[in-house]
């Protein structure tokens, strides 16, 4: 049944494959269930938001394993879906914020409103011409800064919660001169771990990262008080995130946490608000050409393309759609495909059963909650996977064309934008305002697209009257 079902013999795999390399991709991107509640909730920026941890967590697994089998079950491609990075840095960093400053009480839930909103626009887009029309428009040098931003800005994360850059009232950010601190020892461990994997072409180096980071987290937190007083008593060791944060797990296995607590707290009403309409449109945005890079990029990888085209093609973007929707309705930021796929397609997976299996132990995943407490209790250990998951974003900064300053300078505004404000939308906006403007002084006037100067303009208008009166 599994054969005829997905075609395994039309496309050279068996069943023992497709599991393989479905455990293989769920090992490269497991990551994600430590760090999305972490982020959600704010505890791994030392800012609460006002969601809870655990429901995050349940939130994010069983949004994963809707969307990733509905790829597997009606697409019947090899690609996995999670909440995305850089979508929930968003969510946080900047839809939360623009949230609270227009007076919602609850910003977090108009946040999540702007999720499901979005979901319904890719729906929508999904169904119809326009979402070629979108995708067109954004020039390939753009797309490519989208996600080199991301990762510069969630590797710069990473690098502040290790501890390894501390703030400083004369340059901003600074060097740690105490290099023998345990969270940057812990972050160390984790780092060369998760970097001689990544050399290795291990897979799940990202995952065994944060193990081996957890395991000497616990054993520094073990032998601390066999340590001298003066190492103990220092401000360095007393004060340090493994001796204030961290928490030993209650336990290995137990049940998975409620889902109640964001289940449907989506407030729809504040995300159609004008003062949310652009986080609605970067949140669409940042869906649509995350998706569409992954598709591309898995499926040809995978030689499943026909003549440019994908089989399946419209209902893997419907499956994605839906994913964001239902996630958002649980409690959890855009659920994307991830490009993590691709590990499971050079394991041989090559149809939907790949898929299927990682939705499998996506749910298995739920009843590991005190394993997933514990990590996200203390930052350190997801530091070196943020620093490596912004490693393999910057990729994509070869495809920009440097020599073609049109293309160029807006795409190092969203690059340099991101980080440096601390937000994926204030960075997006800097390069797509800056974009035509460009093209308009220049003279080249025919390759400015009408979508993308409406765009620059609503933007412009949106800092100009809403924004500076938000703060």
């Amino acid at each position: 049944m599994l054969n005829r079902f997905f075609r395994l013999q039309e496309n050279g795999t068996n069943i023992r494959t497709e599991l393989l390399a479905g455990l293989t991709t769920f090992l490269t991107m497991a990551y994600i269930i430590f760090l999305q509640p972490a982020v959600l909730s704010g505890r791994l920026l030392g800012r609460e938001t006002g969601m809870d941890f655990g429901a995050v967590m349940t939130a994010t697994c069983l949004a994963a394993a809707l969307a990733t089998a509905l790829m597997g079950l009606w697409a019947r491609l090899p690609i996995a879906q999670a909440p995305g990075m850089g979508e929930n840095f968003f969510f946080v960093l900047t839809a939360i914020p623009v949230a609270a400053a227009a007076g919602h009480p609850e910003p977090w839930r108009a946040a999540l409103g702007a999720v499901f909103v979005s979901g319904v626009l890719f729906l929508l887009l999904a169904v119809s011409g326009f979402r070629q029309k979108l995708i067109d428009a954004v020039s390939p040098g753009l797309k490519s800064s989208m996600a080199v931003g991301i990762g510069a800005m969630i590797a710069f994360i990473g690098l502040q919660n290790a501890g390894l850059i501390v703030k400083d009232p004369g340059t901003a950010v600074r060097l740690n001169p105490q290099l023998l601190s345990p969270d940057l020892l812990v972050f160390g461990v984790g780092l060369l771990t998760t970097g001689t994997l990544l050399a290795r072409g291990v897979r799940g180096a990202v995952l065994w990262g944060i193990g081996t980071a957890a395991v000497a987290a616990m054993v520094l937190r073990g032998v601390a008080g066999w340590l001298p007083e003066t190492w103990r008593g220092a401000a360095w060791w007393a004060e340090s995130q493994l001796m204030t944060r961290f928490q030993w797990p209650t336990g290995i296995v137990a049940a998975p946490p409620s889902v109640s607590p964001t289940f449907l707290h989506m407030d729809l009403g504040a995300a159609l608000s004008w003062s949310m309409l652009p986080v609605v449109v970067v949140f669409l945005f940042m869906d649509v050409f995350d998706t569409m890079g992954t598709l591309v990029g898995v499926t040809e990888a995978a030689g499943l393309s026909r003549d440019g085209q994908l089989p399946g093609g419209n209902r893997a973007l419907l499956s994605d759609a839906a994913g964001t929707v239902v996630g958002a309705a649980l409690g959890t930021s855009t659920v994307t495909s991830f490009i993590e796929s691709a590990a499971g397609v050079e394991q041989g997976g090559r149809t939907g059963l790949t898929a299927v299996t990682t939705a499998v132990l996506f749910l298995l995943a739920l009843f590991f909650s005190p394993l997933v407490a514990m990590v996200g209790s203390y930052p350190p250990l997801t530091a070196a996977a943020l620093v490596a998951v912004g490693l393999l974003m910057m990729r994509g900064v070869t495809r920009i064309p440097w020599d073609d300053a049109t293309e160029a300078l807006p795409a190092f505004l969203i690059i340099l934008g991101m980080p440096l404000t601390m937000s994926v939308g204030d960075g997006l906006a800097l390069g797509l305002m800056a974009h035509p403007l460009l093209k308009l002084l220049a003279g080249r006037r025919r390759e400015i697209n009408w979508l993308m100067t409406g765009l620059a303009l609503v933007l412009l208008a949106y800092f100009a009257f809403v924004r500076s009166r938000l703060g």
